[in-house]
């Protein structure tokens, strides 16, 4: 989320980012025991959840970072900037930072790990979790060097151009969920309610869920692979984050378009690649084989 070369303009952007969605959300919620909470806002906030929330999953961590799968330029277009409206900052810039994560998982030099860096007990465990979630994003910055990490992204004119337009596209989809809240009720009034509902607390949700896999998924859960780091597989998080948090496979096995790799791990976003390939808008998908996933399961699993 902060830009490279403005310690002092990225600090602003960050906290106003991470900071204004839980407002508004909580002054949504007291107006909504006033009845401001209608069945329209909560249309909105599903469609944006998913639109933003897919166009992460799928877009800057499938396609972007790890090159799962390959598609034509018009669907990559259109991922980087429903990505771009989750508000979790410029497409290369993430990218890059999950790349860095990846190569440093849980050691020294990884942006957002629970573990390196600090103490044990308790109040490190604390201390650790809080700075995966949220505290790595207003401490001293682990950069991540976009020419070094996302060299194929800064080299690609269409992805640059998304990701200097930013702004524009979370902007973007803000003003969507005022439309569609127009739409569905007649009215203006509907449509800033629906904003409320599809912009800041959809904003407000998506990260917290894409901030759990940082700290929770790194914490708690089970681990079905060796990987030589913390990561874990959460159930219950791989509903909000789309597939998301079958993390410890997702660690094992990082090119792989599937995260939930066992009979009934739920991945939306496995199915919603499967069938894009199915319709042919996505080619090259990366499967991992049972052998393969033999020879890294750990003991028991």
């Amino acid at each position: 989320m902060r830009a490279v070369g403005h310690p002092l303009a990225d600090r602003i952007a960050t906290i106003v980012v991470v900071a204004v969605p839980p407002v508004l959300v909580a002054l949504a919620v007291v107006f909504s025991w006033g009845s401001l909470l209608h069945w329209p806002d909560l249309v909105v906030l599903a469609i944006t959840y998913l639109i933003s929330g897919f166009g992460i999953g799928i877009g800057f961590h499938r396609l972007f970072t790890h090159r799962s799968f390959k598609t034509g330029r018009s669907l990559r277009a259109t991922l980087a900037i429903c990505g771009s409206a989750a508000a979790e900052g410029p497409v290369i810039e993430w990218v890059a930072t999950h790349r860095r994560h990846h190569q440093f998982s849980d050691r020294e030099g990884d942006p957002h790990s629970p573990h390196a860096g600090h103490a044990p007990g308790i109040a490190g465990a604390v201390r650790g979790l809080f700075h995966a979630h949220l505290g790595w994003l207003f401490g001293a910055p682990v950069r991540a060097d976009e020419d070094r990490y996302a060299k194929d992204l800064t080299a690609d004119p269409l992805i640059r151009f998304v990701n200097r337009t930013f702004v524009l596209w979370v902007v973007a989809g803000i003003a969507i969920a005022f439309g569609l809240g127009v739409a569905l009720t007649g009215n203006v009034a509907g449509g800033l309610t629906a904003m409320i509902w599809g912009g800041a607390a959809r904003i407000f949700l998506l990260h917290h869920a894409t901030f759990s896999i940082n700290s929770l998924c790194h914490f708690f859960g089970g681990r079905a692979f060796e990987t030589g780091d913390e990561s874990r597989n959460i159930a219950w998080l791989a509903v909000p984050t789309f597939g998301e948090a079958w993390h410890n496979n997702h660690h094992a096995f990082p090119t792989s378009a599937r995260h939930g790799l066992g009979r009934h791990q739920v991945d939306p976003s496995a199915r919603l690649i499967w069938l894009l390939e199915k319709v042919g808008l996505a080619s090259d998908v990366v499967r991992i084989g049972p052998d393969r996933m033999e020879r890294k399961a750990l003991p028991g699993r």
